[in-house]
């Protein structure tokens, strides 16, 4: 009897150990659906974008995925990114420029569904939308923005 329930045992502990070594490590297979991912508020963009981490964490150095979801009539105000930034559209249409401030008259780069941008590090660029949009970023972490005026930063006007 004790045979058996170490048996048991033993098998119990080898198969969770199987299945945690594949959930969400990173040599594991993922499938994500659309309809699974969690919005939440982004704090270090102005308010009315919504977030949504695929991979992460963001701040960490490690390969970082996000969506993020932009209102209608949205600005983003002039920043930069310190590491290489990819931008791939999904739904909508991001309307980018460069320059250290948001001109909308300049935002001539128009992401739509299925474009890709990639922007060396410290850039200073724009953005805005006229529709909702859907972005995705992808690349190494950690992700952050910082804003060419440091007063439009929303996280100093929460303070």
């Amino acid at each position: 009897m004790k045979t058996a329930s170490i048996t048991r045992s033993i098998t119990m502990a080898a198969l969770v150990t199987a299945f945690s070594g594949m959930a969400w490590s990173d040599n594991s297979h993922r499938m994500i659906s659309a309809e699974d991912l969690k919005w939440t508020d982004l704090p270090s963009l102005p308010p009315g974008a919504k977030l949504a981490v695929i991979e992460g964490p963001l701040g960490e150095a490690v390969p970082v995925t996000a969506r993020i979801k932009f209102p209608a009539n949205y600005r983003l105000p002039a920043h930069i990114h310190p590491h290489f930034e990819r931008v791939t559209g999904l739904t909508g249409a991001f309307y980018m420029g460069m320059g250290d401030k948001l001109d909308a008259e300049n935002a001539t780069m128009v992401l739509r569904p299925g474009d890709m941008m990639i922007m060396e590090p410290n850039t200073p660029h724009f953005a805005m939308t006229k529709e909702e949009t859907i972005v995705q970023l992808h690349g190494p972490g950690p992700w952050s923005i910082v804003y060419v005026n440091p007063d439009d930063d929303p996280r100093k006007k929460s303070q």
